[in-house]
């Protein structure tokens, strides 16, 4: 798909489901990760893989892995949030909890970004971030997305707090 220097971004195999559930540093990190979108924490590879394959036939749902010579090191979903298919939403974005703060989101956001835009032909891309989660939102600030306005905040209930999330946007180049 994309290389850049060892860092490769590829379609997601069900092998991969282990390390990046293993990156997940606890319940408050995974719901970070995935808001609501799981019923319960922890989740198995299994479960992961069981998610994906409910989207299997699919052709708006693309769950994607960046690797480097020693395996996976990022992982993201890509969607079609529209009928016409000119927007994509990323989604479920992590990065090996021992790579973080080396640029691999950056650079794995930019391929994916290259991706969406080239391949999929989005003529822009979205994505969710809790208010709680700034180096996340920093991460997605460097790879080129910028703040979105939206009219209303959405809030998810999570862990008995309410979470602001905010949308963020990037537009074809």
């Amino acid at each position: 798909m994309a290389e850049d220097d060892m860092l490769r971004f590829r379609p997601y195999k069900s092998c991969d489901a282990a390390a990046i559930v293993s990156w997940i540093g606890g319940e408050r990190d995974f719901r970070k990760w995935c808001a609501d979108r799981f019923d319960s924490y922890p989740i198995t590879a299994e479960d992961l893989n069981r998610h994906y394959d409910s989207f299997a036939d699919s052709d708006s749902f693309f769950p994607m892995t960046a690797e480097d010579e020693n395996g996976p090191v990022g992982h993201l979903i890509m969607r079609f949030a529209d009928k016409e298919k000119s927007v994509v939403r990323f989604g479920f974005v992590i990065v090996d909890n021992r790579r973080r703060g080396q640029g691999y989101g950056k650079r794995m956001l930019q391929m994916a970004a290259s991706f969406a835009f080239d391949d999929l032909k989005a003529e822009k891309i979205t994505l969710g971030v809790f208010e709680n989660n700034p180096a996340a939102r920093f991460c997605y600030l460097t790879a080129g997305f910028r703040d979105a306005v939206r009219e209303t905040n959405e809030y998810y209930h999570i862990l008995d707090e309410n979470w602001k999330c905010l949308e963020m946007e990037m537009t074809s180049r």
